[in-house]
């Protein structure tokens, strides 16, 4: 997501010829439906935003009972297979499933991976966020946080209907 001009959280993106760039990091449940945005310089390792990630998210309510805290399971790529990144989300208490690197093939993961995939796909298809055309990182952000709100209300629309 690169744009005419740089900004704040803004990093040279490694696929686009070191132009200035952001990336959006998506936490979402196993519907497809955003739970958790957060952006980033795109030269920014995806595990790095892992924890805030997780830390961000707020009680989700379920059924009956008490809100969880936290998700039962994490499906992650290869990119996410560091030995201190999965001891420390054992510590919190969830199930851990992510690809290691030089022994899984990442073809296992795709029939979860795919929903991923296809949540950060619906953020793509918003113009603003296509293409990144703010200077502040707070309005790209709000923008991702819009985009989610959109993308949960035709997911939830369509499970209803």
């Amino acid at each position: 997501m690169s744009g005419p001009q740089k900004g704040d959280l803004t990093g040279p993106n490694p696929v686009y010829r070191g132009k200035p760039g952001s990336k959006i990091h998506v936490w979402c449940d196993r519907r497809g439906v955003p739970l958790q945005v957060l952006t980033s310089a795109a030269n920014t390792p995806d595990a790095q935003l892992l924890f805030p990630l997780l830390d961000s998210l707020t009680p989700v309510q379920g059924r009956r009972g008490r809100p969880r805290h936290r998700p039962g399971k994490l499906h992650a790529d290869k990119a996410y297979d560091h030995k201190a990144i999965r001891a420390e989300i054992r510590r919190r208490g969830i199930t851990v499933r992510i690809a290691r690197k030089g022994v899984e093939s990442s073809q296992r993961l795709g029939r979860h991976r795919w929903i991923v995939e296809s949540c950060l796909s619906w953020f793509t298809n918003n113009r603003r966020l296509a293409r990144r055309y703010e200077r502040k990182a707070e309005h790209f952000q709000a923008f991702a946080d819009l985009a989610a709100i959109l993308i949960c209300h035709r997911r939830l629309a369509k499970i209803t209907n």
